[in-house]
């Protein structure tokens, strides 16, 4: 499904952006940086009861309509669309993110694999939090330097899977083999439902700023600076509202509940 024109006006609308003249690398990395710097990621959907729907009209309804954020399967999902009705053309990936034990199960994270009108191949990621500020070139073996850092694509000698690394370390390993949106969806309800799942453990709601990024996590605001500064401090309960309005756009109704595990 490719969104409608009145919905991409929207989406741009929500990010700041204007619609390019071509869908080229210049224009691919503007998008890329207000989509991040306009669009939380967060997991309060989780939280709040609300189901996470992985189709584009629900997701446009959410991110755009809303004015609300997500994680992986939904930002990355939802730009995806973006992209296919801007003329580039789009691969969607399976991911398995690294952790302490190593990298996770397959589907455990959707990014995207970009191409411009020049032939130019990227790897393209709105919804990994913590991450790129503009898109990676697909390019094997070769040291790249984003704003945030350093990163590098690298496959692996015994398969066709790449591993995405900042500064050295593992961040996630992708399957080349092109996905759908539907493929994500068992992976995403079990996301959002198992107590071994990290979103279900914790409230988390984050957003790139020009000069950082500012966190809430829990009931802990924390803002981080480019340049190595960092605040931290508790919430009440009875902040978080305003909070949620005044740094993310997001007005609820309620607060999410503390998760069990939290306590």
């Amino acid at each position: 499904m490719t969104l409608s024109g009145d919905q991409v006006t929207a989406y741009l609308s929500r990010i700041g952006a204007e619609r390019p003249a071509r869908p080229d690398g210049e224009a691919l990395r503007d998008l890329h940086l207000r989509h991040l710097r306009a669009v939380p990621f967060e997991n309060l959907s989780i939280h709040l009861g609300e189901p996470v729907v992985l189709e584009p009209d629900a997701l446009h309804d959410k991110v755009v309509g809303r004015a609300r954020g997500g994680f992986c399967y939904e930002l990355n999902g939802l730009f995806a669309e973006l992209l296919d009705a801007l003329g580039y053309g789009v691969t969607r990936l399976a991911g398995r993110v690294h952790g302490p034990s190593g990298f996770g199960p397959l589907f455990d994270h959707l990014a995207l694999r970009v191409a411009d009108a020049d032939g130019g191949q990227w790897l393209v990621d709105v919804g990994f939090g913590r991450h790129t500020d503009l898109p990676l070139r697909f390019d094997l073996g070769v040291d790249q330097q984003d704003p945030t850092g350093g990163y590098r694509l690298d496959g692996r000698p015994d398969s066709t899977d790449v591993v995405v690394s900042r500064e050295g370390e593992p961040q996630y390993l992708l399957e080349l083999r092109p996905r759908t949106l539907r493929d994500f969806e068992v992976c995403c309800w079990w996301q959002q439902t198992s107590p071994a799942s990290h979103f279900t453990q914790k409230v988390l709601c984050s957003l790139r700023t020009p000069t950082g990024r500012v966190t809430v996590s829990g009931r802990t605001l924390v803002e981080s600076q480019d340049s190595g500064g960092r605040t931290e401090h508790e919430l009440a309960d009875d902040q978080l509202g305003k909070t949620y309005a005044e740094l993310f756009g997001i007005v609820l109704d309620r607060v999410p509940d503390r998760p069990r595990s939290a306590d």
